[in-house]
């Protein structure tokens, strides 16, 4: 059932087992693992199954700066499917990398209280509630004779894939799924503003929800998961202060540290030495294989990441234009002095680059005479490869770099002064930088890269990032992670091995955004697999409390 939070009456009070706060990824795969059991459930979503109006998305606003900029308006949504609504037509989907898991050298603050081999049957299970099978992301599984993979003669480069859902699983699909459960209310409109708790802060007892038409009510429940992304998990456990005036959970000022993002570069071009190479890599292009959407990846193996104490980056191949040549470059600058009857600098070097790419010259003009349209390619949209004579089309690959983070204290989550609509302190510019690991990791995979490409005969690799004079322009991912991370010891992490905020007895999270570290994988396969594993877990508490006694 689906009700609009606007017509409950002030002050009331909902009574119910199971609340979530939050209706994106995590807490709707929470809501659907919760249909048909014997305790009743509250979704609380902010938003509508529409898209949000101006006023409702302004709770959203919010930089990062510095280093990577980022308008958090654009990255989070106020609206039922959270930022599933943002996704392009599917999401790409990985599990983190067995080596992510580890306690690594080189690497502080990293190792998660698990391993991968504990989370696969949850992978396994995530993979099926986005509707995809099997659960196989080597290459071997989905290369073959026409698209095999690139044929690196060494053994630091290796190739995995993605798979894509269909982003209405979470939009729409799921959302009809929960609707027509029995023990499951799903409040649209609701705005939890506070987690109140009993006065030792050991218990939560209540939430409190805000509506912008002035209304508000509150929610008691057994038990309370706060799923509203990496931002705002950290943000309403800070605004929580009334019993700790630190915030709730914060008993040792990690609420809100630890905040990390995928920093996309891009990093060189790779030229092949032969063009035919573009009739035959779309294992690297998006494309259906087996009915499942899938796409071709280059990685270091974790046998190089470990010698070298490297972070994990995945790096992506997207075709380049021929018209971007060098050749067509100095056709450019050659005609453009002709026009201004001035001697370009480096005269002979335009000629001789020019008459060097007469072919693609030639084909240029052809083009433009015959009025054939270019399409460009991003690391977004794919389908390059089922295009005839890419040889002529294409002259290199662009490789774009998508990084781990370290976790680093000091890139947190912090209140400002300022107060958004409902009267909520928002969240101050949030201060990305760069590392140094970061920028040495990105220095050894260009150098690895380069020479794996030599080695193996497929060309050269040209950078484009000149990491030893200045830090290198990057966008992120939007993957908002590790602002309650997760720790056995309460005093490295917000919750424990169970995503149970550290001595608050009722209170759990899901999201990216109890991740200890980020490895280099898009962050949404694994939400899913542990909202499921939490989901399990609170199962196993409902059966062994008298929660529905309590309340009915």
């Amino acid at each position: 059932m689906l009700i609009d939070a606007r017509t409950i009456p002030t002050d009331e009070i909902i009574k119910t087992e199971v609340c979530i706060i939050g209706a994106g990824p995590a807490g709707i795969t929470l809501a659907r693992e919760f249909i048909g059991q014997n305790f009743r459930v509250c979704l609380l979503e902010s938003g509508r199954t529409e898209p949000p109006d101006e006023d409702l998305q302004s709770l959203c606003k919010g930089e990062i700066i510095d280093e990577l900029y980022q308008d958090l308006s654009l990255s989070l949504c106020r609206q039922f499917g959270g930022a599933a609504n943002f996704w392009h037509n599917s999401v790409r989907l990985l599990p983190l990398d067995k080596i992510d898991f580890e306690k690594r050298d080189g690497l502080p603050y990293s190792g998660w209280p698990f391993s991968k081999s504990h989370l696969d049957p949850f992978y396994e299970r995530a993979q099926h509630l986005c509707r995809l099978r099997p659960f196989a992301y080597d290459a071997e599984d989905w290369e073959d004779e026409q698209t095999p993979r690139l044929p690196f003669a060494g053994s630091r480069i290796a190739t995995t894939t993605y798979q894509f859902a269909p982003r209405k699983i979470f939009t729409h699909e799921l959302r009809s799924e929960i609707r027509r459960s029995e023990n499951i209310t799903t409040y649209l409109n609701a705005n939890v503003v506070e987690i109140e708790t009993d006065d030792i802060a050991k218990t939560v007892t209540r939430v409190r929800v805000a509506c912008f038409q002035g209304n508000g009510f509150w929610v008691k429940a057994k038990v309370f998961i706060l799923a509203t992304g990496g931002i705002e998990n950290a943000r309403l456990l800070l605004l929580s202060n009334k019993t700790q005036n630190v915030g709730l959970g914060n008993q040792h000022d990690l609420v809100g540290r630890f905040f990390m993002e995928h920093p996309v570069v891009r990093l060189g071009m790779f030229i092949p030495s032969e063009r035919q190479i573009f009739n035959s890599a779309g294992l690297y292009d998006i494309r259906w294989t087996n009915n499942i959407p899938v796409m071709g990846k280059l990685s270091l193996t974790k046998e190089v990441m470990r010698r070298q104490q490297l972070l994990n980056s995945y790096l992506l191949l997207v075709p380049k234009s021929i018209y971007e040549s060098p050749a067509i470059k100095s056709l450019k600058v050659l005609l453009s002095s002709i026009r201004h009857a001035e001697v370009p600098k480096d005269l002979l070097k335009h000629l001789n680059s020019a008459i060097g790419g007469i072919d693609e010259i030639v084909t240029r003009i052809y083009r433009r005479v015959s009025n054939v349209k270019e399409f460009p390619y991003d690391l977004s949209h794919g389908g390059w490869s089922h295009c005839q004579g890419n040889e002529k089309r294409f002259r290199a690959f662009q490789v774009w770099s998508a990084t781990e983070q370290p976790p680093n204290p000091d890139i947190r989550v912090m209140l400002s002064d300022e107060r958004d609509r409902l009267g909520l302190r928002k969240i101050q510019p949030l201060r990305w930088h760069w590392s140094d690991l970061e920028i040495h990791s990105l220095q050894q995979v260009q150098e690895i890269l380069r020479e794996e490409i030599e080695h193996a005969g497929l060309g050269q690799f040209q950078s484009l990032v000149a990491l030893d004079r200045r830090k290198p322009k990057c966008v992120g991912g939007r993957h908002h992670m590790g602002t309650t991370r997760m720790h056995i010891d309460p005093k490295q992490g917000v919750v424990d091995e169970n995503c149970r905020v550290h001595g608050v007895s009722n209170l759990f999270i899901a999201g990216s955004s109890v991740f200890p570290t980020g490895g280099a994988a898009n962050p949404t396969l694994t939400i899913i697999a542990l909202a499921i594993r939490l989901a399990d877990r609170v199962k196993t508490v409902m059966m062994a409390s008298d929660a529905v006694a309590m309340y009915r």
